[in-house]
């Protein structure tokens, strides 16, 4: 019998009593926006609708108190992050590994079998 190395798995996020501050969906969603330069395409990538996604990003909006995205020229032309958008999602990519990172090197000391980290998702090397 061939012995399966688990992968870990993280839930990590930010909220508010308003709702959710910022998290991985949110970051995920912004990385795909920029990518693509369209939040109908970012959306369809992450298998969600298109009104699901704009739901997401206004009500972070709201609760953030900033744009998280703006307009590209015309509504042909997609959307683009805003200063804000890049900022959040960079910091809370960076937060996220790092704290992933941590918890790796925790479950290797603490743990008696082997954990591989879940590779998957925007990093900051793809910025």
């Amino acid at each position: 019998m061939t012995q399966k190395i688990p992968t870990m798995r993280m839930r990590l996020w930010l909220e508010t009593e308003d709702g959710l501050y910022f998290g991985l969906g949110r970051a995920i969603l912004l990385a795909k926006i920029q990518e693509y330069g369209s939040l109908r395409r970012a959306a369809e990538e992450l298998g969600m609708s298109y009104r699901a996604a704009w739901g997401k990003i206004k009500k972070t909006e709201e609760i953030l108190g900033v744009r998280l995205i703006a307009q590209s020229g015309s509504k042909k032309e997609g959307y683009q992050l805003s200063e804000a958008g890049k900022s959040f999602m960079k910091s809370y990519l960076l937060w996220f590994e790092e704290v992933e990172q941590d918890a790796l090197v925790k479950a290797k000391k603490l743990l008696p079998w082997t954990i591989a980290r879940y590779q998957s998702g925007p990093t900051l090397e793809s910025d």
